[in-house]
């Protein structure tokens, strides 16, 4: 369940609850993947390199309930399902330029 800035514990560090909400291994690569705009599910398939369909399907879900990621489906034949970034996941969108900005100085 994501907490709202009014229900963070008093204890609880902002930092924490932000890497809380992005840990997990293909969140920041699926995120950095959909900031070029929107993408069916086997164009971020091929996107994200290494990841298997049933682990991109679980991230997506989760990505989804954490209010990041748009899901549209479409009742076509066969069926066509496209993903966006909401609102709060381009947000992110400076941190990840940041990180790639990073990586390239230090790598």
């Amino acid at each position: 369940m994501i907490k709202e800035k009014a229900e963070l514990q008093a204890d609880e560090c902002p930092f924490q609850a932000a890497m809380d909400l992005l840990s997990g291994k293909w969140t920041m690569s699926i995120i950095n993947n959909l900031m070029a705009g929107t993408l069916r599910f086997k164009q971020l398939e091929r996107a994200v390199t290494g990841i298997n369909t049933r682990m991109l399907v679980k991230e997506l879900k989760l990505l989804e309930s954490k209010g990041l990621v748009h899901r549209q489906a479409y009742a076509t034949v066969p069926p066509t399902v496209e993903y966006s970034l909401t609102e709060r996941g381009r947000l992110l969108q400076p941190v990840i330029v940041a990180v790639q900005e990073w990586s390239v100085r230090e790598m």
